[in-house]
């Protein structure tokens, strides 16, 4: 045998290794190409899953009152196998939580399924979801947070539109249960515009919207969390952004991080492909010390206006109380002078 040969040879073998160590993982299908495909509808007395696909659940008293929730809603509840599991700050190992996923899009009974909890640790059970099973039962999935990593797979493997909002164990104040049944009862084309409330306030502050650049666009909704969005970035996960409105949100985040991360989404060429943008909350993103930081103004300024696409920011979405259930994949018109964007046409499949 010649060297080269040898080196071909060797060069064979290691790349079976991988391989081997992977025999039980589902294969990831290839993406997508851009065919946007509906859940099916939603009706009061249906029944609903919950799962639990990223942190634990400290208190057993969370599982009950998500339940309470649904029930509050008009619908039966049936839980994932492993809800209450745990290994260190998961709920349970990742096969026990993609296996709980794919069982419930693979019950007739179930149909949507709402996740109990963000924190951390769903986009580790990415490569175990089966997306064959759920491009063939297509039903809504519900969830924030660190839930971004499940709407951007999903919808990237299989072009189903997923809804990001509450969680189960969220905040079900009246706003967030009348967004519930407005979007999946009532299957309203939603106007998602935020609710001002001066109350002793000569000028109102909570829930104002910033313009960033002016104008009107039409596109396809994709985002979430904006740390476990760009923590999904070179993988399979992440849907094109070519023409899509991008909406993101961030939780207890430095300025310079939300620089550093925006700035990722610049070098892989994500932000120059997207038609228009809507910054939701960014909760508790205080700076940190150092020798000074960018204001979030300022990093706006640096990679949002240039893009010169209709942009604001400050849309009810994110960890507030009150948010927004929007549609992952929904087709929306966005008017930034105004602050709002709006559904353009139904999400569900009977609708």
């Amino acid at each position: 045998m010649d060297k080269r040969q040898f080196i071909k040879n060797c060069a064979l073998a290691a790349s079976l290794i991988p391989l081997a160590s992977c025999a039980n993982v589902i294969a990831a299908p290839a993406a997508n190409k851009g065919k946007r495909l509906l859940p099916v509808a939603l009706n009061p007395g249906d029944t609903v899953a919950l799962v639990s696909p990223s942190k634990a659940t400290d208190n057993k008293i969370d599982l009950q009152i998500a339940t309470e929730v649904m029930q509050a809603l008009g619908l039966k509840v049936k839980t994932g196998q492993h809800l209450a599991s745990r290994r260190g700050h998961l709920a349970g190992t990742d096969l026990e939580r993609a296996s709980d996923i794919n069982a419930m899009f693979a019950d007739k009974e179930v149909k949507a399924i709402i996740c109990l909890r963000g924190g951390s640790g769903a986009a580790r059970v990415l490569p175990l979801l089966d997306y064959n099973l759920i491009r063939n039962n297509p039903k809504i999935l519900l969830g924030y947070s660190d839930i971004t990593a499940l709407h951007n797979a999903i919808h990237a493997q299989t072009g189903l539109v997923t809804f990001h909002g509450p969680n189960g164990t969220g905040s079900w104040n009246s706003f967030n249960a009348d967004q519930f049944r407005r979007v999946f009862f009532d299957r309203e084309l939603m106007h998602y515009q935020n609710v001002i409330d001066a109350k002793d306030e000569l000028a109102p502050r909570q829930n104002r919207t910033i313009t960033i650049t002016g104008g009107k666009v039409q596109g396809e909704l994709i985002g979430g969390n904006l740390t476990v969005l760009t923590a999904l970035a070179g993988s399979p996960y992440l849907p094109d952004f070519s023409g899509k409105i991008l909406f993101v949100e961030d939780v207890e985040e430095a300025p310079y991080r939300i620089d550093r991360m925006l700035s990722t989404l610049k070098l892989m060429g994500a932000l120059d492909k997207i038609a228009g943008f809507i910054f939701g909350e960014c909760t508790d993103c205080r700076p940190s010390g150092g020798y000074g930081w960018l204001t979030m103004d300022q990093i706006f300024d640096d990679h949002i206006k240039p893009l010169n696409i209709p942009a604001y920011r400050g849309a009810m979405i994110g960890h507030i109380k009150q948010q927004f259930i929007v549609p992952v994949g929904g087709r929306v018109e966005l008017d930034a002078d105004a602050g709002n964007f709006r559904l353009l046409d139904n999400v569900f499949q009977n609708a």
